[in-house]
């Protein structure tokens, strides 16, 4: 593992501290470097506030036209289709829509979302046509459609008219829709323009109620947010602004959600509901709605969060626990397979600046997971590629940050037939006559990015990994961490405080779990309390510094409370040790 660089955040400017002098002086600090540096930014941040911090959903680009046609659609009875992607973005969104039509009592509507094995993401022509058969006169996407051309084209000649609600970026061609919700589409004035799939479709409920309520009661919809909350906390959209309403009150009702799916979910899971954090989201809930899709059927997922009946509840719950755990031993056997190739590829112990592997039988759902376990382990750029239902050569990316994967990809675009995503994960598609060439090129690629980097001299910033502040043993306690949690919920644009510990001293070095397959590091403060500090699915060897007992270590850090068998406790959570 290639050790990396961690630097400590300058200090607060005097400027800075005297605009947040009414915080506490570790909060200021925590504020400054998440560009929160007035005394109104700050107001802002904390004060979040339902009404004020939304904006006008019809300030998004065809928002009269969705509406109007909607109405319409209600008012002649008309079929209507919600088409949604098959992740744990789209999936909410799809069951968002359909309890919205079902709550004001219009029930000829129905769902469909692909198979992500044997479709793959997007719309498709064959679905198309079958929803033509059907007699479907209105279909609204969740989450994709966005660069579906021919598809879209296709519906309109059965006609169907066609409402977009996505959020990914346009490739230059715009479909032919009746109406087009997205943020990111030329033309619009939507002021969040980082929405997920899910807060795009709240966005067209909101609009449609400003219009007509029918006979839903005030701010009723506000129960929908547990599902908004869900697909922002899962989508790794920036926790800023609207984005940061609604994971903040989505997680209030999810702690309060009377769905029986999440319920005997949580329940199952030791998790406490009325205690449910973002990590419960991200860590639990999150990859098994994911797992129906990768394993199986994804309107398993949907069922989870849509049924109103305990023993389908109870039932599904099970059924994805069960495939969660199969989809971890079928990741965890492909990390393995490949671990053990790159031993016997290394040559003097060096392997290629950017891991490239791939095996027909491996599915590309699961490769993303595999990417990122590798990444994390060998510290560089890894691509995975397996074969999809279609028979189409398809794979995940992950970096670890010394290139852009859009840069990377980019640069090797002429071995890949499709490609796309962001700069630390994506995806992309490679023809049989070139997966041979593959390495090589991205090999050829990465050396190239890295010398523009080393002429521009723009390694510095990529390169270091920054610390938030440095803190003692002594500073693990419920008054720093109430100071921390007045900055949740956290995610991507407003990340855990890290923090350094210098020369501490574990007096235990452990395996836990049933399989032993994490690790716990214990010590103890100046007063002898003890002080917990964890990393799943980790070993010491993981490590560049292994830690021993005895042994005095520098520890990168998180801090977390955890509310296992109903006992808060304190702890630590290992980013890196140094």
């Amino acid at each position: 593992m290639i050790a990396k660089e961690y630097r400590l955040r300058p200090e607060i400017s005097t400027d800075s501290a005297s605009e947040l002098a009414t915080y506490h002086p570790f909060v200021q600090k925590l504020l400054f470097h998440r560009g929160i540096d007035t005394a109104i930014k700050a107001q802002h941040f904390f004060g979040l506030d339902y009404i004020g911090h939304l904006h006008d959903p019809y300030l998004m680009k065809d928002m009269g036209k969705a509406v109007e046609r909607i109405i319409e659609a209600l008012e002649r009875k008309e079929k209507i289709l919600i088409y949604s992607d098959y992740d744990a973005d789209g999936i909410p969104g799809g069951v968002l829509l359909r309890e919205f039509f079902e709550k004001i009592g219009y029930r000829n509507v129905t769902n469909y979302i692909p198979h992500r094995h044997d479709e793959g993401y997007g719309l498709h022509l064959d679905a198309v046509d079958g929803f033509g058969k059907g007699e479907v006169d209105l279909m609204i996407t969740v989450d994709c459609g966005i660069v579906d051309v021919d598809q879209i084209s296709r519906a309109n000649e059965h006609g169907i008219d066609v409402i977009i609600t996505d959020h990914h970026e346009p490739n230059g061609t715009t479909p032919y829709a009746y109406a087009i919700l997205n943020p990111k589409q030329a033309g619009c004035q939507y002021p969040e323009k980082i929405l997920c799939g899910s807060g795009v479709v709240f966005k067209l409920i909101q609009a449609i109620l400003l219009k007509n309520r029918f006979g839903l009661k005030e701010g009723q919809e506000k129960w929908f947010l547990d599902l908004v909350g869900i697909a922002t906390l899962s989508d790794m959209v920036p926790l800023t602004g609207e984005n940061r309403v609604f994971a903040h009150y989505g997680l209030k009702v999810l702690r309060k959600s009377p769905r029986p799916g999440l319920r005997k979910l949580w329940r199952k899971l030791r998790v406490n509901q009325r205690d449910v954090t973002e990590d419960d989201i991200g860590f639990t809930l999150s990859p098994r709605i994911n797992a129906a899709s990768r394993m199986g059927e994804p309107m398993d997922a949907f069922k989870l969060l849509f049924t109103k009946d305990e023993v389908e509840a109870d039932m599904i719950s099970d059924h994805l626990n069960k495939i969660n755990d199969e989809r971890k031993g079928v990741v965890a056997s492909i990390v393995k397979d490949i671990k053990k190739h790159l031993k016997e590829k290394s040559v003097n112990g060096s392997l290629p600046k950017v891991i490239v592997l791939g095996n027909p039988l491996w599915k590309p759902a699961l490769l993303g997971l595999a990417a990122n376990s590798l990444m994390d382990d060998y510290s560089c750029p890894v691509f995975l590629w397996g074969r999809n239902g279609d028979s189409l050569l398809k794979g995940s990316c992950r970096s670890d940050g010394s290139v852009s994967l859009i840069d990377l990809m980019e640069e090797a675009k002429g071995a890949l037939t499709q490609f796309g995503g962001h700069k630390m994960a994506g995806g992309f598609a490679v023809s049989h006559e070139k997966i041979h060439a593959l390495e090589e090129e991205l090999n050829n690629a990465y050396d190239s990015l890295i010398l523009k980097k080393n002429e521009s001299c723009d390694m510095s910033h990529d390169s270091v990994n920054w610390v938030d502040t440095q803190i003692t043993l002594e500073d693990i306690n419920f008054d720093t961490y109430r100071h921390i949690e007045k900055l949740a919920p956290f995610g991507v644009g407003n990340s855990k405080p890290l923090f350094m510990i210098n020369s501490i001293v574990p007096y235990e070095v452990r395996q836990f779990g049933k399989t032993k397959n994490h690790l716990e590091l214990i010590f103890k403060d100046k007063n002898g309390k003890e002080v917990s500090a964890i990393c799943f699915f980790s070993k010491p060897e993981k490590f560049k510094n292994v830690p021993e007992k005895g042994k005095p270590i520098n520890l990168i850090s998180t801090m977390e409370k955890s509310n296992f068998r109903n006992y808060p406790q304190l702890r630590l959570r290992v980013v890196d040790i140094v």
